[in-house]
């Protein structure tokens, strides 16, 4: 059996588990928790994550959530100085990118894509998704710039510093990115790597199989 679980359908933020895991070539249990009453609030799983969030993970007796927190514990312990960087100062930009990433553009990309993807277009809410864009255009730019002259956030290879930070805004492969080009042709380069690809099916396959009203109460919980 395996020493690594990692709790939560692959729709949520449990994706970017999923990824680094199959990334590392990591041997793991998957646990298919639900959001909601249904399984993240079910006392079984609070025990493990207090918060009622997803995901979370427990590596041999290691109980740790946050999903970028998993990525980057994950990737410094097994793959320190390629997926993980080796120096302190690679290191600190990966924390940097990801902590951007969830306080810049998570929310907005959700948003975006509750109300341009996920909801039945008569629930979208077309001043929703203009303000997600608008939101998102300055950091957007942002990252356009950083990715300008260099295939990958640190410089020339993938880390987990790319990995969190694509990871993040996967939802906006569905947007129109015109107006950021090599923010584009980055979150593409990202998201076609193998291991990126059988995560995202695993995500396809939730998200096909997510009943509407899971969706909608999606959208309530977190006010989006």
């Amino acid at each position: 059996m395996s020493r690594l679980r990692i709790y939560g359908i692959a729709r949520t933020r449990a994706f970017r588990a999923l990824w680094v895991a199959k990334e590392l070539g990591l041997d793991y249990e998957h646990i298919k928790i639900e959001i909601g009453d249904a399984g993240a609030r079910q006392p079984e799983f609070l025990a493990i994550n207090p918060n009622g969030r997803l995901p979370a993970i427990d590596d041999d007796g290691f109980v740790l959530v946050e999903s970028l927190a998993i990525t980057l514990y994950l990737a410094k312990k097994h793959s320190s100085g390629k997926l993980y960087p080796g120096t302190l100062e690679g290191e600190a930009k990966a924390w940097q990118w990801s902590l951007w990433a969830v306080t810049e553009v998570d929310r907005g990309v959700n948003i975006w894509s509750l109300h341009a993807v996920r909801l039945p277009p008569e629930e979208q809410d077309l001043a929703k998704r203009a303000e997600a864009l608008a939101v998102l255009a300055a950091p957007f730019k942002v990252l356009d710039g950083a990715v300008t002259d260099r295939p990958y956030l640190l410089g020339d290879e993938f880390t987990v510093a790319d990995l969190n930070v694509s990871a993040v805004i996967s939802r906006a492969v569905d947007m129109d990115l015109a107006a950021w080009p090599n923010l584009k042709a980055w979150l593409l380069r990202c998201l076609e790597r193998p291991a990126a690809q059988e995560a995202l099916a695993l995500k396809t396959a939730a998200d096909a199989e997510v009943p509407l009203e899971v969706t909608r109460r999606i959208a309530r919980l977190n006010r989006l």
